[in-house]
């Protein structure tokens, strides 16, 4: 049975985004269902790690914990203002298809499509 990517929206994310990825049937949890709400950035990434689950963030942090460590949950980011929600959704939803496509080259751990720094911005990993 094929996986999917799964989603974790960090608080900074609007909730309106999974909203509209769980109307395409899409598997994502935001921050404030999940419990996380106002918790540091290593509870979300440990929370994302269990899961299987992509972070969706506005918030370079991650960015840096992902290029020091070897496994990381996946990180798809956006800077605020960078996207319309609808665009927001619809590049997730484009990463779930360009994930399937390469689930034959996937870390069991997570998906890397591709690296993202904090000068490339609205870079999905």
């Amino acid at each position: 049975m094929p996986r999917t990517i799964k989603f974790h929206l960090d608080e900074n994310c609007d909730p309106r985004i999974a909203a509209g990825l769980k109307l395409h049937g899409v598997d994502v949890t935001t921050s404030g269902e999940a419990g996380l709400l106002h918790a540091p950035d290593d509870k979300h990434w440990a929370f994302a790690g269990e899961q299987g689950r992509v972070i969706v963030t506005q918030d370079a942090d991650f960015l840096r914990m992902a290029s020091a460590v070897m496994e990381t949950p996946g990180i798809a980011y956006y800077p605020s203002q960078a996207r319309s929600i609808g665009q927001a959704i619809r590049h997730l939803l484009l990463t779930i298809l360009g994930g399937l496509r390469a689930r034959g080259n996937a870390k069991s751990r997570g998906v890397h499509l591709a690296a993202a720094t904090q000068d490339s911005p609205a870079s999905f990993i």
